[in-house]
């Protein structure tokens, strides 16, 4: 099955088994449109790729990883997006959840997709409890205090953000958890996988910084120009363009170089050079258009 067909009958399935009857409707047409069409899913995918180049790689566990991470990326878009953060009235090419429903369905929605994240994640622990339970510690790490999304979102509260530490929190930390899902749902060690999917999460936000600054909403999907407007750090302010861009060139080859070893692990580099190839060539095709 395509990659991303395979994602998205995960989420779908995942949706339909704890959002049907007698859920409020107008809460589960949220959580769908919500999850989507979806974006890239570089972190279900991520997920997905680090499972594969193991052997032994249970189909049911592995789709539980990949989606918790879909989930609880998805909810922080929702709560990103709200007038108390960004404001942001357009997502992923549509109008975004609290436009489309309204604020508190909004709040409910990014909620929902949180308890839906985890009650995935027990669902596999039943089959494969080591695993479930890795799976759990990992995720919980990825989103929570001190150092996950929410962390992430906590600096943009602070009087002083310091960029390396708030692009951790905001996205490496959730990149490092889908890579390390990824090998704990293969039953593999996941603590070396952690330093690859920071790497991959520090080149996808230099990318992103260079969108925010130079891309075009039409294209990306979302507002730009959101971190200057909400005085947010940003690797284009603080660091410059040329060296944004060179950093980007660089996390992407150090995140490729930082794979450990696995029995897949050449088709793997190959999948994520292909993967990166394509955030880096958009975030630099507008840079050098601008």
């Amino acid at each position: 099955m395509e990659i991303n067909a395979r994602i998205n009958a995960a989420l779908q399935l995942a949706i339909d088994s704890s959002a049907g009857p007698p859920c409020p409707p107008r809460l589960v047409e949220a959580i769908n449109y919500a999850v989507f069409p979806g974006g890239h899913r570089i972190r279900p995918r991520l997920c997905l790729a680090v499972a594969m180049a193991h052997e032994d790689c249970d189909r049911t566990v592995v789709d539980a990883a990949m989606s918790s991470v879909e989930f609880l990326h998805c909810a922080s878009l929702v709560h990103d997006d709200m007038p108390c953060f960004d404001d942001a009235e357009f997502r992923r090419g549509k109008p975004a959840v609290h436009v489309a429903f309204g604020q508190p369905l909004a709040l409910l929605c990014g909620d929902a997709l949180i308890v839906l994240a985890f009650k995935t994640l027990a669902r596999a622990a039943r089959t494969a409890p080591q695993r479930g339970m890795h799976l759990l510690d990992i995720v919980c790490d990825g989103v929570g205090a001190p150092g996950g999304i929410v962390a992430g979102q906590g600096w943009e509260c602070e009087d002083e953000v310091p960029l390396t530490e708030y692009q951790r929190a905001k996205t490496g930390v959730l990149f490092a958890a889908a890579t390390m899902a990824g090998a704990a749902a293969a039953g593999a060690e996941h603590e070396a996988w952690g330093t690859f999917g920071e790497r991959m999460g520090q080149a996808y936000q230099i990318a992103d910084d260079l969108l925010d600054r130079f891309g075009n909403p039409e294209v990306i999907g979302k507002p730009v120009g959101q971190d200057a407007l909400l005085d947010r750090p940003n690797a284009v302010s603080e660091m410059g363009v040329d060296a944004a861009s060179a950093r980007l060139k660089e996390m992407i080859d150090e995140a490729i170089e930082s794979i450990p070893d696995c029995p897949g692990i050449v088709e793997l580099r190959q999948l994520i050079y292909g993967e990166a190839k394509q955030f880096m060539s958009l975030a630099l095709s507008r840079r050098a258009a601008a």
